[in-house]
C-alpha cells in the first residue's frame, strides 16, 4: 500500500488535510503524481509546479512544501505540504 499525506497550511494552522492511498502496480513516481493530482481536485487547486527546491526536499525527506511560487495561480493559504506516510 502507498499513501501519502496532504496538508492545507495557513498561519501554521492546518486548515484542511486528506490521505490518497493506492495498491496498484504503478512506479512510485507515478504514485505521487496521481495522488497530488487527485488532492488537488479534492482540494479544488491548481496542481503545483514542482521546482528544483521542491523536488530535492521530496528527494530527501519524502516530504515537501508547495507554497505561491509553485502555483501560477494565486491561493489563499501559506503552502500545501505533501509526505508519503507509507510504501
Amino acid at each position: 500500500m502507498f499513501r501519502m499525506w496532504f496538508k492545507i497550511f495557513k498561519d501554521n494552522h492546518l486548515l484542511r488535510d486528506t490521505v490518497i492511498a493506492f495498491e496498484d502496480e504503478r512506479s512510485r513516481t507515478q504514485k505521487v503524481f496521481a495522488a497530488l493530482e487527485d488532492a488537488c481536485y479534492e482540494f479544488d487547486l491548481a496542481v503545483p509546479i514542482w521546482l528544483d527546491s521542491t523536488v530535492n526536499d521530496f528527494k530527501r525527506h519524502d516530504k515537501a512544501r508547495f507554497g505561491q511560487d509553485n502555483f501560477i495561480e494565486h491561493i489563499d493559504f501559506d503552502y500545501l505540504e505533501i509526505q508519503v506516510i507509507e510504501e
